[in-house]
């Protein structure tokens, strides 16, 4: 079942939960959906796209909810908290950060890169292999970590 269609499927549910906060998130998540179909021209979204939708709509609402924590606005701000964990639902697992950390050791050790001058050669690679999986800022920070050393 694609996401499209499992998204559908949890917002009839929620809506016969009488769910508002969850209801507000799903929909949010299937306006994101049809407006990249309709950018792309249409069609089926593969689900490398879906879940890089599913990243930007994330990291959007935790941003969001940072900002309105410094304002001193608690109240928005869990509800931001709120989408995103709603958002996080329908995401694969993340990777925990020792995992992340092997993976960027592999791969500097996989390309002989040494120094900050190497760090492309290292994060391009990483990136393709850990999308959906791990924050792009965390395998950057650890990949500066690492080549400092």
């Amino acid at each position: 079942m694609s996401l499209k269609e499992t998204i559908n499927n949890d917002i009839k549910e929620a809506m016969k939960a009488k769910d508002k906060e969850t209801l507000e998130a799903l929909r949010a998540i299937k306006t994101a959906i049809l407006n990249a179909q309709t950018a792309k021209g249409g069609g089926e979204q593969d689900e490398a796209a879906e879940l890089a939708l599913l990243q930007k709509l994330l990291k959007q609402r935790n941003d969001s909810a940072a900002l309105y924590e410094e304002q001193g606005r608690d109240d928005l701000a869990a509800q931001e908290k709120s989408q995103a964990e709603i958002i996080a639902k329908y995401m694969p697992e993340q990777m925990s950060e020792d995992e992340v950390r092997a993976m960027v050791i592999e791969q500097i050790q996989k390309t002989g890169a040494s120094g900050m001058g190497s760090m492309g050669k290292v994060m391009g690679p990483l990136v393709n292999m850990l999308k959906g999986k791990a924050d792009g800022s965390l395998i950057s920070a650890l990949v500066k970590e690492e080549l400092s050393k």
